[in-house]
């Protein structure tokens, strides 16, 4: 395939903003917002939600991620290489979203509940190089002391015990990744907490979650380091007949305890769309956390497309000036295929989408809307469905100096023949 023209790109930028002008849209000042929007891009696409705790480790909990494809990161070191690479394929501001099970240990192994700084510290130092923010997540999952598929709502208090202090310890962690990065690590909490067939008291196993989370937030950190969310789900494999920490529960939690709350684009019914929920969350929840995901027929964790939802998504976020307001976060893991592709395609599409909404007329938008003028709404939303964004988009790539529309790949080709491929 041809290479892009980089003399094409900049005309057609420049055809594009005389289109969008004439819209009223000043596509330079949509190309600096897009600029300042974060994308965290998580770390376990990287080696398929294993970590590095031991060599035998992987996802349970009800997540599974499936797939053999060659030259999976073995180590902190070739996960930081392959994140790089990827970085080095996608324009703008981005994140770097760290599950606990990633700690350095290497200077020996400890136990979940005994995690310090010091266990995420070359991850700062890392972060620092790249000039990127650190999010967190404690990791409820693939460990012992979750077998029973109940962690902070088990009715044994030993294991609850584990799991608070293996959460405040994450808190700390996170907060002094804030504190040396310069920017507030958000730190998601979710556990896989469920049963699989009915249970007789979910008030009882809610309660002591409600009391689990409570003993963990009871340590006040400045939102200047640290922001806390909170992740709902459905269901999971294993947990199909509840879930205790549902969608209900956590938007009264984090309503209540003034915490942020996470929307996962897998984690609803198959006809529920997390785009729908981020205004209504916007009303009552100072912020909002966002997994964005693909499920195909339930929470799989497919790599995000550039599909309807997607720029739903987007649109909500523009649409509502939240660009502050939600912290937008991937998860995704599949291995059955390049896993820089994986990052690199998830990640552009998810800017792509946001460069879409920020190009829309939208003060005129909110304007006719007002004066219930549907049939002008309906006309001028289906046309700029055509405006040619894309080319907008190319000069953006080109001006980050990364590559422009499919030239990426070529990239990860080379890539995986010169290092992935030496892994096996």
């Amino acid at each position: 395939m041809t290479k892009v023209d980089k003399s094409i790109v900049e005309k057609s930028f420049e055809l594009a903003k005389i289109r969008y002008a004439a819209m009223g849209v000043d596509v330079d000042k949509a190309l600096a917002a897009l600029s300042e929007i974060p994308i965290s891009m998580h770390c376990w696409q990287g080696d398929d939600v294993t970590g590095f705790e031991t060599a035998a480790s992987g996802a349970s909990g009800g997540i599974l991620s499936t797939g053999n494809y060659p030259g999976k990161a073995r180590n902190i070191e070739e996960l930081r290489a392959d994140l790089e690479k990827a970085f080095s394929l996608i324009p703008g501001k981005k994140r770097l979203n760290l599950h606990a099970i990633y700690a350095d240990f290497s200077d020996g192994f400890v136990d979940r509940d005994k995690l310090e700084v010091k266990h995420f510290q070359s991850w700062i130092d890392w972060a620092k190089k790249n000039n990127i923010g650190l999010d967190f997540n404690p990791t409820f999952f693939s460990h012992p002391m979750a077998a029973s598929g109940l962690t902070l709502s088990s009715p044994d208090e030993n294991v609850r015990k584990f799991w608070i202090d293996h959460a405040i310890a994450c808190r700390k962690i996170a907060a002094e990744m804030g504190k040396q990065l310069g920017t507030p690590c958000v730190m998601n909490t979710w556990v896989p907490d469920g049963f699989k067939d009915n249970p007789i008291d979910r008030f009882a196993a809610r309660k002591r979650l409600m009391e689990s989370l409570d003993q963990i937030y009871s340590l006040e950190i400045d939102e200047k380091y640290l922001k806390d969310a909170v992740e709902s789900k459905l269901f999971g494999i294993g947990v199909e007949s509840c879930t205790v920490g549902s969608n209900e529960f956590y938007m009264g939690y984090a309503v209540s305890r003034n915490k942020l709350i996470c929307l996962d684009s897998g984690h609803f019914h198959p006809t529920e769309v997390i785009s729908d929920k981020i205004s209504s969350c916007l009303l009552f929840c100072k912020e909002i956390l966002l997994h964005v995901s693909r499920p195909v027929r339930w929470d799989s964790d497919h790599v995000v497309i550039y599909d309807d939802e997607l720029q739903n998504i987007a649109n909500e976020i523009v649409r509502n000036e939240a660009t502050e307001k939600v912290h937008i976060g991937l998860d995704f893991f599949d291995g059955t295929i390049n896993r820089l592709a994986a990052w690199a395609v998830g990640t552009r599409n998810t800017q792509k989408a946001l460069c879409k909404a920020l190009l829309e007329p939208i003060d005129y938008l909110r304007e006719i809307e007002n004066q219930d003028k549907k049939s002008e709404r309906l006309a001028l939303t289906e046309e700029l469905k055509g405006m040619p964004f894309n080319a907008v988009w190319d000069y953006y790539c080109l001006s980050n100096n990364v590559p422009v529309n499919f030239d990426y790949f070529a990239e990860i080709e080379e890539y995986e023949k010169a290092v992935l491929s030496k892994r096996n």
